[in-house]
């Protein structure tokens, strides 16, 4: 439970695997004993999710929400919730801390993303514990963002160049209630925390968000610029937005995606550019293969996640930190 182990699925991307592995060295383990161990090393951990991306926790005893919640508390780092986020994927709260990951049917493809990258407010951390892996399919995929942008300079120069001086602006349409049969299928209420349009166009000024209502009482909304890019603190550059998502896959019954984001001064898209960032996404896509009770510690600034779609019962919880 020291150190972190290999295993024969890893990448290797310079002096970092990906994902680092931790495994309970002594078979499964009860939570309440490898809580002190976390706690004590809450930093180090939290560098380790830095510079390797990603750490999966196997075997340490992680059953149910209440030990995951007493999991994530032991980092000791301020709760980013769902209720104040713009997320704009419909979730259950289960306590203020632990939430479900994505209500989206099994069939729905969720493709990568930086979590909550397409807004100005975005956690640094996600923790997600599986509580039932599924029957096959289910994988979380995970993808190193600064190894895809130095091969995105070197593949497309000058759409990588574009991206780092325009940003993007994100523009999706959200239902008046709530749509779990779709992937982005929040609502308007619940996203501004507004039980009226007028509340909402205020908490839409507030952000910097254009808003046009539409029929059946969806309402169409205009993300400000947003950097495309983020600089890591070691020198690293992130490949940190929503590109690949909302490109690929913000499709339902009210959104297309081809008409989901521009540079962030309004010029239209290079679809060019944008296929092949999707493509090195999954060329470096690693699919984390989900056992019941692991948990998965993400950094948020350096890597991307999505979902396969899987047959069965899968369960998924997640929680979001600063």
């Amino acid at each position: 439970m020291g150190q972190i182990e290999t295993w024969p699925e890893q990448q290797s991307h310079g002096d970092s695997v990906f994902p680092a592995l931790y495994r309970s060295g002594a078979g499964e383990r009860r939570a309440a004993d490898v809580l002190p161990w976390v706690e004590a090393q809450k930093d180090s951990l939290l560098q380790e999710a830095y510079q390797h991306g990603a750490i999966l926790f196997r075997g340490f005893g992680i059953k149910d929400l209440e030990s995951f919640d007493a999991f994530v508390s032991a980092f000791r780092l301020p709760c980013f919730t769902y209720e104040d986020s713009l997320s704009n994927a419909v979730r259950v709260n289960h306590t203020d801390r632990i939430f479900s990951a994505n209500e989206a049917p099994p069939q729905v493809d969720i493709h990568l993303h930086h979590e909550m990258a397409q807004t100005p407010l975005y956690p640094r951390r996600l923790f997600f514990f599986c509580k039932r892996a599924a029957v096959s399919g289910g994988a979380t995929s995970l993808c190193r963002s600064d190894v895809l942008w130095e091969r995105l300079e070197e593949e497309a120069p000058r759409f990588a160049q574009t991206c780092r001086e325009k940003g993007f602006q994100y523009s999706h349409t959200m239902p008046g209630q709530e749509d779990a049969e779709s992937g982005m299928g929040r609502s308007w209420r619940s996203t501004f925390k507004a039980e009226t349009r007028e509340a909402a166009e205020a908490r839409m000024q507030q952000l910097g968000y254009r808003g046009e209502w539409l029929a059946n009482d969806c309402l169409r909304v205009t993300s400000p610029r947003l950097s495309a890019i983020r600089e890591l603190e070691d020198g690293r550059t992130s490949f940190f937005n929503q590109l690949i998502a909302a490109y690929s896959g913000w499709r339902d019954h009210r959104n297309d995606p081809g008409k989901s984001l521009t540079f962030g001064d309004g010029s239209t898209l290079d679809t060019e550019g944008a296929d092949i960032a999707v493509r090195l996404g999954e060329e470096l896509a690693f699919d984390l293969p989900w056992q019941t009770g692991d948990v998965a510690l993400i950094d948020n600034f350096v890597t991307m996640h999505g979902r396969r779609t899987f047959e069965g019962q899968r369960s998924v919880l997640a929680s979001f930190t600063t």
